[in-house]
């Protein structure tokens, strides 16, 4: 049975397998650190191009936010050592940032979390390096419309496999791959929390969505089968086929009538192409 608790003003909350219900307070924070994960996804529009490599994509994260006043979530998160997850083409997610440069043609994923005030406002947005496949760039423009759609079924009284079953319907329309081993999540003073929001999943099932409650929306979608492997490093993530995947990532707040989207882009740049 789903536990559900209240949380109040600053009261510290636990890992304890509960869905946290936040009230004003909790939505002021998130929308505060959704910001900066947003400015900062912004920012790297105009950063990301042929040539500069993910370190410096990595370093120019981290910057902006102890700019901001924020701190990088993933900096030492399970002895994670960078400020950002970068994944290039056929990596899933969880890419760590290295010298590797990016070149023409790449798609690649920038997921960043800021934690500001206690708060976590987790992202992550898509970029295409200079000219891409035509293949590449629908991939990455159903994916888009898949958290879009995802988002449209989180409001209250709908339940989390509602969220699923939308993305899961609308990507395998175009005959792609929903990714299974990894999920949204609960956040708010944690980084990652109950409930876990599954890609692909049966309409009508799973926790009730109730106001308050605070989550990430994130489908990986392939565009050949949605089987992945770890990596011996024990973070990237890849597909089995070594065929593209692409992600994006909102995170979302249960309203009394529908959902808040914390880390939407100021600047109106939601998805690529960016103008």
């Amino acid at each position: 049975m789903t536990q559900y608790q209240i949380i109040e003003g600053d009261e510290t909350a636990y890992r304890d397998g509960s869905i946290k219900l936040h009230g004003p307070d909790g939505f002021a924070g998130m929308r505060r650190a959704g910001r900066v994960a947003a400015e900062i996804l912004d920012d790297l529009v105009t950063f990301i191009r042929p040539g500069v490599t993910t370190a410096a994509v990595d370093d120019r994260v981290r910057s902006l936010m102890l700019a901001a006043g924020a701190v990088p979530a993933t900096l030492g998160y399970r002895g994670y050592g960078f400020s950002s997850c970068i994944s290039i083409n056929h990596v899933v997610c969880h890419g760590m940032p290295s010298e590797r440069a990016l070149k023409e043609g790449d798609i690649v994923n920038v997921d960043v979390t800021a934690l500001l005030d206690g708060w976590h406002g987790d992202s992550s947005r898509m970029y295409l390096v200079g000219d891409v496949p035509l293949k590449a760039r629908r991939l990455v423009e159903v994916t888009y419309e898949c958290l879009m759609i995802g988002i449209e079924q989180a409001r209250p009284g709908n339940r989390l496999g509602d969220i699923g079953a939308a993305i899961q319907a609308h990507a395998e329309r175009q005959r792609y791959g929903v990714v299974r081993d990894f999920c949204g999540h609960g956040l708010g003073r944690l980084f990652h929390d109950a409930p876990e929001v599954i890609h692909a999943a049966r309409a009508g099932t799973g926790p009730e969505l109730r106001p308050g409650m605070f989550f990430t929306i994130e489908p990986m979608i392939n565009l050949g089968r949605p089987h992945v492997k770890l990596l011996s490093d024990g973070w990237t993530a890849v597909t089995r086929d070594k065929s593209l995947s692409a992600q994006f990532e909102h995170s979302v707040g249960i309203t009394e009538d529908g959902c808040e989207i914390f880390t939407l882009s100021p600047r109106g740049l939601h998805a690529p192409p960016y103008a």
